[in-house]
């Protein structure tokens, strides 16, 4: 029989507990007694504290499920561990020491790594085997330190600073896409909080990439998230499975959160569809744990993925399921704020700051410092579509409700 896996978990720098593989498919995570008696808070909204253990039938607990690396870093990392097909536990145990947010896992019996299964002329897959960071995502990306105004891969048991993400051999130009839309996303709404970012070039690699600077980092090291699909208790597979109003009832219904919370998440909302963000799920939108209660994040992932023919929406909105962004109109997004528990005048008041941003949305893509000119109008025109076919109308809706 195969040894069972375990590893130990970690709040920042102090250790809450035990995670262990059982016989089948079952998984334990316990508090450690010492943790409990100092009073230290849950490491996740899913996982609170107590001394009994929490308990999985079916594999990692959404929580940890939803740490483990995806894509193309998941690939990388098995082939790192010497073969195709590696659980989604040894994939925490091996390389999550520099997850999101405020918990990693270590392994006390850590596996020599392989490179042989590696492509040794990919600069970006050898940074891979220097690192212990577990990033989602389905694109290439790195975890990287900035050190004296230079970029470089994280190494072992680095606490990364920057997240550097790659062109995706489908999608060349995704690295301009996601700059410019989020330059546009600020512009959009310049009173909210949007994650920092630039193209800039990555010591050792071979193309420039866009690095992210980490919200969930800080002078004092982590800070503590959770993604709405960790906060649901959904796994990772599960992000597309879903609607928005799910994030919005969490909202109204969780004790220490604030209904105001709710009309800005409506807002990014809105923005992301008005700049064709066809792939906002679950795992696109989180919540800082703070003394006061929970809080939404710096906003992120803004990618304007209807230029690539992803044309559906990730979840559902109004009560419909994998809808056409082409069809969308004023109606479901008033549907929408209903859904979000906001008033006509809330609604309203959203997609007027949206009129009033849009011009200065357009200025931050063609003045942006980076970027082609197609890809610049392509852009634009997107936006100027969107708003005539489905945001314009948002105030005649309101009226015909009314």
């Amino acid at each position: 029989m195969a040894n069972l896996l375990w590893g130990k978990v970690y709040y920042k720098d102090l250790f809450a507990g035990f995670i262990r593989e059982e016989p089948g498919d079952r998984v334990t995570f316990t508090y450690d007694s010492s943790y409990i008696e100092g009073g230290h808070p849950a490491i996740a909204y899913t996982l609170p504290v107590r001394a009994e253990p929490h308990i999985s039938n079916n594999g990692l607990h959404p929580f940890f499920d939803n740490l483990v690396s995806e894509g193309w870093l998941e690939q990388a990392q098995s082939r790192l561990l010497g073969r195709r097909e590696v659980s989604r536990f040894e994939l925490l145990l091996a390389f999550g020491f520099d997850c999101a947010g405020a918990v990693s896992i270590i392994d006390p019996e850590p596996s020599d790594l392989s490179e042989a299964m590696l492509d040794m002329s990919d600069p970006k897959e050898m940074a891979v085997l220097t690192s212990r960071a577990s990033l989602s995502g389905v694109q290439p990306k790195l975890a990287v330190i900035q050190e004296g105004g230079i970029f470089r891969p994280a190494r072992i048991d680095e606490l990364s600073t920057h997240i550097a993400k790659f062109p995706s051999p489908g999608h060349p130009d995704l690295v301009e896409n996601e700059y410019l839309t989020t330059l546009a996303f600020k512009a959009l709404l310049p009173d909210d909080e949007i994650v920092q970012l630039g193209i800039e070039e990555v010591e050792g690699l071979d193309e420039p990439a866009l690095l992210i600077k980490r919200f969930d980092r800080g002078s004092e090291g982590r800070l503590h998230f959770e993604e709405f699909n960790q906060l649901l208790g959904r796994k990772s597979r599960t992000k597309y499975d879903g609607a928005h109003k799910d994030m919005a009832n969490f909202i109204l219904e969780t004790k220490g959160c604030l209904p105001t919370q709710s009309y800005l998440l409506y807002r990014r909302i809105l923005t992301g569809l008005l700049l064709g963000n066809t792939d906002m799920h679950l795992k696109n939108f989180a919540m800082f744990h703070t003394d006061g209660g929970l809080r939404l994040t710096s906003s992120y992932d803004q990618v304007a993925a209807s230029l690539y023919n992803y044309k559906t929406l990730a979840l559902a909105i109004a009560g419909s399921k994998d809808h056409p962004i082409g069809d969308l109109k004023g109606r479901h997004l008033v549907l929408l704020g209903e859904e979000f528990g906001l008033s006509p005048a809330a609604i309203n008041m959203a997609a007027e700051g949206l009129a009033k941003n849009t011009e200065a949305a357009k200025d931050a893509i063609n003045e942006a410092p980076l970027g082609s000119s197609d890809f610049k109008d392509n852009l634009i025109e997107l936006m100027e579509k969107r708003w005539n076919g489905t945001f314009s109308l948002i105030g005649k809706a309101l009226s015909k409700k009314q």
